[in-house]
């Protein structure tokens, strides 16, 4: 019989794990320069609107200069378009 208990995972392991550095970059209003990460997510949170694009990673990016402007899709989800 084994005399050790089983260990947890390989990550809690390290008592101080880095967050994701996630969330709202630039909010609604403000300016933006083309090719500025203005939202880094994991899924599709925040949907891409007129002059925005979206990375693999779902990264919401602006295609051009202009002021963010955040729109209600549904409850949860939230469209943002550089104008």
């Amino acid at each position: 019989m084994a005399h050790k208990k089983a260990g947890s995972s390989k990550a809690k392991q390290k008592g101080n794990v880095a967050g994701k550095r996630l969330g709202v970059k630039i909010f609604g209003g403000e300016n933006v320069k083309s090719g500025q990460i203005i939202v880094r997510q994991r899924g599709s949170l925040y949907r891409a609107g007129e002059g925005v694009g979206q990375g693999k990673d779902f990264t919401i990016f602006a295609k051009r200069d202009g002021k963010v402007a955040f729109s209600q899709v549904t409850k949860s989800k939230k469209k943002i378009s550089v104008i």
